[in-house]
């Protein structure tokens, strides 16, 4: 047990600043875009509260103590009025796809970092130095699976916004129709271990390639 609240606890906060930033990243480019809507909404602020979802936070608890011990959850969704967006169908993508590459980037960076941390070991000792290491090593992974998760063309994830635009459909709300049945399939997935696969074929190579930077 003392095993298992350790993990949660040293996973926190990598996991806070990941969903944060990816709604932040989501939020901005909406700003940007020409939909005020989570600016309006008080969700451009670093406030975990602001975005913390009961659910997610669950899941990202019961992903951490549990097989294959891939930490992963969700925030609650920015809203964003894609009829607001200057060109909704290239921006609705573009706001999508912000998120995730807020969490490629938190990646990289805590790549370097735990590079730093190993390269690190002869001045501030071995002790501190896994210590290091460990929570940087977590920094990447909830990163990495994050960004794999959302990239899954299942509603609402955001690669499900530019699956639907790639292919054509101007509906603006064909994502927001097909959300209940998404989270059907994803609660299904995530019950019967359907993400173990795709952890180990896309996100594992990945976490390997950054920390081997």
């Amino acid at each position: 047990m003392q095993e298992i609240l350790t993990d949660i606890i040293v996973a926190l906060p990598a996991f806070l600043l990941a969903i944060i930033l990816h709604e932040l990243a989501h939020g901005y480019a909406a700003h940007r875009l020409g939909d005020d809507t989570a600016q309006r909404a008080g969700r451009l602020t670093m406030s975990p509260v602001a975005h913390l979802d009961v659910v997610g936070s669950l899941c990202f608890i019961l992903t951490t103590v549990l097989p294959p011990h891939k930490s992963f959850g969700w925030a609650k969704p920015v809203p964003v009025v894609v009829t607001n967006l200057r060109n909704p169908r290239r921006d609705d993508i573009l706001v999508s796809l912000a998120g995730v590459a807020a969490n490629l980037a938190q990646a990289i960076v805590w790549a370097v970092l735990f590079r730093v941390a190993v390269m690190s070991a002869h001045t501030t000792g071995p002790g501190l130095a896994v210590t290091l290491a460990r929570f940087c090593l977590i920094g990447v992974q909830v990163n990495i699976v994050l960004m794999v998760f959302n990239l899954l063309p299942i509603p609402p994830l955001d690669g499900s916004h530019v699956a639907v635009r790639l292919l054509g459909i101007t509906d603006p709300y064909a994502v927001t129709r097909a959300a209940p049945l998404g989270f059907i399939v994803l609660f299904a997935l995530i019950s019967f271990h359907g993400f173990d696969a795709l952890w180990g074929a896309v996100a594992d190579p990945i976490i390997r390639a950054l920390i081997g930077l």
